[in-house]
């Protein structure tokens, strides 16, 4: 390639493409190696999340003309050389050329007539695609402009090329932050944005056009794949992929890196293979599309702030109810979900995402001592955790019973074999607990029944002597330990009483 690419050359098509500095946004895609630079902005469509966009009504018609309902799978189209899409990084010092192109029209930058093109970065040191397209991509790191061109056809969609491309570096990093290029067999003869061109094989509308989106179906369980395979099948999960040209179907492209034949990423390669293309779906982006000529994307409703609380207000004693609400900002349609940490305990998710910005808190029966509410909010279109979140603690109290009563039916004494009604009612405490204990004649104090809600309790008299007998109530709510006595014989309140059995 480098012995033909000369000035007077008669390229195909060239695109000189202007990458922007790397930002700390949150789907930026991330700087090649040895740059600073972001392939596009964030708000790129190549960059932008397409998980929860509709289903394109042409799905199961374009699935079926590839050949993924025919058992077809995925292909990773790279490898260590000389398979892949090599790239390089050069600086503005680097030697430049100018090119006759033949497709002059569509290359840069524009002239008005067929005339040579450029500069462009060019040398024998840089790697060249092999044939027979012999693309040749080059990133100017002072400048983050993108130059590709090819002996063929840089890209029959009109897309361009290196954003698409799976990196060994972004696997590496753990996350893919941008759609993946494929390739299709046959082509309507007509595109979508954001492509810009088409090859096409036939008017057909039954396969798919350049620029067709597709997305791994959300129902795809991922988690037995290793770590490595589950970066590149999270990326098509929220991403996609982009048909961007005429070739194998389900074949799609990555950079040519020797690090892909060392483990893990050989096994990674190996799992890619066995994913069917029937676990995916097309998509209908036209809804992100600002400008036909344009890659910029709309980008999902995000919720901007948070603001959440609770009442009545800390603390409380158990069994108060308590009423957190949420207001989130920013946002055309938010949606709000409720962890709670309880104390020396873990997080729980009390109330998963919903329209609705409340949440009623039981607290009856819950440990005194400190918790904490994270409240999350994100937009219905977004596919975060979460867009924006407040946290906060809220204390519950000991409500200790203060109080105590006890009824007893029929009263002071009855006959043996009558069955004897003991209720206890306690007061000043929300979740109160009784325990009854009894002290039969010339006995033992023993416990009838340990500590449970409700506080009626059947004396069934049958059998037992006559005499006169002793009895002791004891109250304590649920989240108190007793304030009085000494473990295991602790009670908060308690009321005794005497009874004769004749």
């Amino acid at each position: 390639m480098s012995s033909r690419l000369t000035s007077a050359a008669a390229l195909a098509v060239t695109a000189c493409l202007a990458l922007v500095a790397a930002q700390p946004r949150e789907v930026q895609a991330a700087a090649p190696p040895g740059t600073s630079c972001s392939a596009f902005p964030a708000d790129n469509v190549w960059n932008t999340d397409i998980s929860t966009l509709p289903v394109n009504s042409h799905s199961a018609a374009w699935l079926a003309s590839t050949g993924a309902t025919g058992g077809t799978l995925l292909h990773p189209d790279f490898g260590g050389p000389p398979y892949g899409m090599p790239f390089n990084v050069v600086d503005s010092t680097h030697p430049t050329a100018s090119f006759n192109f033949l497709y002059w029209q569509e290359s840069d930058p524009t002239v008005p007539t067929q005339q040579p093109q450029g500069p462009y970065p060019y040398g024998s040191d840089l790697a060249v695609e092999g044939p027979t397209d012999s693309h040749l991509l080059t990133i100017n790191k002072d400048t983050c402009a993108l130059y590709e061109v090819a002996w063929t056809s840089a890209d029959a969609a009109g897309l361009p090329i290196f954003p698409g491309l799976v990196r060994l570096d972004e696997v590496q990093a753990g996350s893919i932050n941008h759609a993946i290029r494929f390739t299709v067999q046959q082509s309507d003869r007509t595109h979508l944005w954001p492509a810009r061109h088409d090859a096409g094989a036939a008017n057909n509308p039954n396969l798919p056009p350049m620029g067709a989106r597709f997305r791994l179906r959300s129902s795809f369980d991922i988690s037995s794949f290793n770590a490595q395979t589950q970066v590149v099948l999270t990326a098509m999960k929220h991403y996609g992929l982009i048909a961007a040209d005429n070739g194998s179907n389900w074949f799609f492209q990555g950079t040519m890196d020797s690090g892909w034949n060392s483990e893990p990423y050989a096994t990674m390669v190996a799992q890619l293979k066995t994913i069917p293309a029937s676990a995916f779906e097309a998509v209908d982006e036209s809804s992100l599309m600002v400008d036909q000529s344009s890659g910029q994307a709309l980008q999902p409703s995000r919720c901007t702030g948070m603001a959440a609380q609770a009442t009545p207000g800390a603390p409380q004693p158990a069994g108060t109810a308590i009423q957190v609400t949420a207001t989130a900002s920013g946002c055309a349609k938010p949606r709000y979900e409720v962890w709670l940490h309880s104390p020396n305990g873990a997080w729980s998710l009390v109330q998963p995402y919903s329209a609705n910005p409340a949440f009623t808190w039981n607290t009856a029966g819950k440990a005194a001592g400190s918790y904490r509410f994270s409240v999350w909010a994100r937009d219905a279109s977004s596919s975060s955790s979460y867009d924006a979140f407040s946290a906060f603690q809220y204390s519950l109290a000991v409500a200790p019973c203060s109080g105590m009563s006890v009824t007893v039916t029929p009263t002071s004494t009855a006959t043996r074999g009558t069955t004897v009604t003991i209720a206890g009612s306690a007061t000043g405490c929300p979740s109160p607990q009784y325990e009854l204990w009894y002290l039969p004649p010339g006995g033992t104090w023993a416990l009838a029944r340990g500590y449970a809600s409700g506080g009626t309790f059947l004396w069934t008299t049958a059998g037992s002597p006559a005499g006169s007998y002793r009895f002791s109530v004891w109250a304590r709510d649920a989240a108190s330990g007793g304030s009085s006595g000494s473990p295991p014989y602790t009670y908060d309140s308690f009321s005794a009483f005497q009874y004769v059995l004749t």
